[in-house]
């Protein structure tokens, strides 16, 4: 059964992962207008940094050995491409040459994430649900 728990632990991980994406997105499509930070200057669009981290061989598991990882979220990272610039003389915002700079978030580029989030969610319950269904399986067979 130790492989069943290693395929859940990594289909877990890849969950997890994709919820705090679509989190992530949700808080990058919240702050699109957003000009005035705590830090200063407008919000910055933010996307998270996975990583694939083997899993653990000090449990034995073979799957180590075959390049199984579980999917890790290293940090979340600011996107560093310069926001909109809009000409907006009276917002409280404006430089001295008038123009109001807007988050470097775009609409359509975050729910093209959202997207592929969500279908990356949606793979991961089919997954978890074969494993669930291959388990019992080998309990019948086991059974029999």
């Amino acid at each position: 059964m130790l492989g069943v728990f290693s395929a859940m632990e990594v289909a877990a991980s890849g969950l997890s992962a994709q919820r705090i994406r679509m989190n992530t997105i949700a808080g990058n499509l919240a702050n699109a207008r957003t000009t005035r930070t705590a830090e200063g200057g407008p919000y910055r669009r933010i996307d998270p940094l996975f990583e694939a981290v083997g899993l653990d061989q000090s449990r034995g598991d073979f799957a180590q050995s075959r390049g199984v990882s579980r999917v890790h979220v290293a940090r979340l990272v600011a996107d560093e491409r310069p926001g909109q610039m809009v000409f907006e003389p009276g917002h409280p915002d404006a430089n001295a040459q008038g123009y109001v700079e807007y988050p470097n978030v775009n609409a359509v580029e975050e729910m093209v994430n959202m997207i592929t989030a969500s279908r990356a969610y949606e793979a991961g319950i089919t997954s978890v649900d074969t494993i669930k269904q291959m388990a019992r399986s080998a309990i019948e067979i086991g059974k029999g």
